[in-house]
């Protein structure tokens, strides 16, 4: 079963780590040479996301594949399905490519529905090519639908930033009513969580900086705002707004590793820090006495799991969340690149690949 397929296609592919990426014409995986349980999908946009550029720089400590097509968060139209692949899915059918690209389903961790650390987890855009090509090959079992009704370019995000603040959130262990702290807030990933935490019922204080991060941040329902570049002390101003107590969580969607030490400071007794932002070479230094003796705790939360999408999802198709976002040509990645790099980025590129 396949459409109309061409033999090659635009795709943004670096070949050494640190880059640079550019923009190449390379061959499109025909039906025939599919492997049983993949799908070809022909995306139409793809947002950019952090871990992309953390990718091309080689900032982690695991190596991914090169010469590498990079993009996780694809949305687009199944155009072939391999032969004697077992699933529901049809030719036509919108999807999304998320990070986490394949799993065994067989595992522990994976029959926990903790799919992000299965032991032969496929990552796209890492250990396998990913969105940023026009024609993607992807997992059956692991492309997400997407809702009737969501415009491809509002979901592109959601298949990574939204998925992985929502499972944040839920890793906080909050309850309607409390308050959560967002340093990154204006950014791609913090965005998106100010307003899953305003639709799950908690109250945000953002942090980040700028006039335009401050006022995206409250329209989108933050209740407060602290520019880390004006402010003296940020401790004592998230405490100051919050009884001094301190918040319940921060959920740290931010790219520096400042946040942390200072994240884990604010927060009240009982009160958690939930790890997203991936700061290179980052440590968290936590003193062990007021660790235990204040009950604070430190969750790491990756990504999450097919559920999780699928809840990501409907919350955008319901209205109560939408990415802020720009849509911007394949070509102009080198340079979203560089402004990523630079700190110039509100929100969220999604790049439009549907009309190359």
């Amino acid at each position: 079963m396949a459409q109309s397929i061409p033999k090659t296609q635009k795709a943004a592919v670096f070949t050494k780590s640190g880059g640079p990426v550019s923009i190449e014409t390379v061959p499109v995986v025909q039906q025939k040479d599919l492997k049983r349980g993949e799908v070809l999908v022909k995306v139409i946009y793809s947002g950019v996301c952090h871990t992309d550029l953390h990718a091309m720089l080689g900032d982690w400590p695991v190596d991914n594949k090169l010469p590498l097509i990079g993009g996780h968060e694809g949305a687009g139209y199944i155009v072939a399905i391999a032969d004697n692949t077992d699933t529901h899915l049809k030719i036509g059918d919108a999807v999304g490519i998320k990070w986490l690209a394949d799993s065994c389903l067989k595992c522990n961790f994976c029959i926990k529905g903790q799919e992000s650390v299965c032991k032969s987890a496929e990552n796209s855009g890492f250990s396998v090519d990913g969105s940023f090509q026009q024609y993607a090959v992807s997992f059956a079992r692991h492309v997400t639908p997407i809702p009737d009704g969501l415009p491809l370019d509002q979901a592109a995000p959601i298949l990574c930033a939204g998925v992985t603040v929502y499972k944040a959130l839920k890793q906080a262990d909050l309850t309607p009513g409390d308050t959560v702290v967002i340093p990154g807030a204006g950014g791609g990933l913090g965005h998106l969580a100010v307003q899953y935490a305003n639709a799950m019922g908690y109250r945000v204080i953002a942090i980040d900086t700028g006039n335009e991060k401050e006022q995206l941040c409250k329209s989108l329902g933050a209740e407060s705002f602290i520019d880390f570049k004006k402010t003296k002390d940020i401790v004592k101003d998230v405490q100051a707004l919050t009884g001094g107590l301190g918040p319940h969580a921060a959920v740290v969607a931010a790219s520096g590793a400042a946040a942390y030490e200072l994240a884990l400071e604010y927060v009240r007794s009982y009160g958690a820090l939930v790890a997203v932002g991936l700061p290179p070479d980052a440590k968290i230094s936590a003193d062990v006495f007021f660790t235990v003796f204040q009950n604070k705790r430190i969750v790491g939360s990756y990504v999450g799991n097919r559920t999780d999408a699928i809840e990501a999802l409907d919350f955008a198709a319901r209205g109560k969340v939408k990415t802020f976002y720009r849509i911007e040509p394949l070509d102009a990645l080198p340079d979203i690149y560089h402004r990523m790099h630079t700190g110039q980025v509100t929100g969220r590129i999604v790049l439009d690949l549907g009309n190359q």
